[in-house]
């Protein structure tokens, strides 16, 4: 039996959710944008008080890696890190982009497994972390920022179907050119799409460096000026 608590902040949706054997136990979120720095802390500590209440042995500390919000990602692998030095447990470093792709596997029954996974998240103008994976997780495509324009994805097989998915898609609808490709709205991170993937890397060994671990961020971060007040 693992027990892995999960924790997803990359994006606009704090949440954390306690899995055992892939299967979500309990969990917590808030909707409300960008609250992390306020919710995560007391999301953490009450799936605690629920593992010792059920007396689950806590094997692994999950995070999302990244990409994603820069602010969101260093108050969750701050978290994570914290929690692994205190108990002594591994940590799971978990792609951003591979929850969405999987979360995408689960959404339909339809698929054919042939079809190719694109995630994509917002990176503000016509700018998108982006990757392409195969149903296996095999990258076609590794994990990058991509401006947007008509020949993106243009390297992906012709002859397999393409689902574009996650925060970043809407903007690219008009601007991608790909016959018969899917576009999937709405979908986000939650801790709880994460609890497949947290499953498998602990099974496979797959185990973060607790001390050096920092965030995918894919490019560096680039402060703007604000605006000068008129008072």
């Amino acid at each position: 039996m693992s027990v892995i608590l999960n924790i997803e902040t990359s994006g606009t949706i704090c949440s954390v959710a306690v899995s055992r054997d892939g299967m979500v136990e309990y969990q917590l979120e808030d909707l409300e944008p960008m609250n992390h720095a306020r919710r995560l802390a007391p999301f953490v500590e009450k799936c605690m008080e629920e593992v010792k209440r059920r007396e689950m042995p806590l094997e692994a500390v999950a995070v999302s890696i990244g990409p994603g919000s820069y602010t969101g990602l260093r108050i969750g692998l701050s978290t994570a890190k914290g929690l692994c030095f205190g108990l002594g447990l591994p940590l799971l470093a978990i792609p951003t982009l591979e929850i969405l792709a999987v979360k995408a596997m689960f959404r339909s029954m339809d698929w054919t497994g042939d079809e190719i996974l694109v995630p994509m998240l917002d990176a503000r103008r016509m700018e998108v972390y982006t990757a392409a994976y195969e149903f296996s997780l095999r990258p076609l495509m590794e994990p990058q920022p991509l401006i947007l324009d008509a020949e993106s994805y243009s390297e992906l097989p012709a002859d397999r179907a393409v689902i574009f998915l996650g925060p970043g898609s809407a903007k690219a609808k008009d601007v991608v050119a790909r016959p018969g490709a899917v576009w999937l709205d709405g979908l986000e991170a939650h801790a709880r799409d994460m609890t497949a993937l947290s499953e498998k890397y602990l099974r496979e060994g797959r185990i973060a460096d607790t001390a050096y671990c920092v965030p995918e961020y894919l490019k560096e971060f680039q402060a703007t000026a604000p605006r000068n007040k008129v008072f």
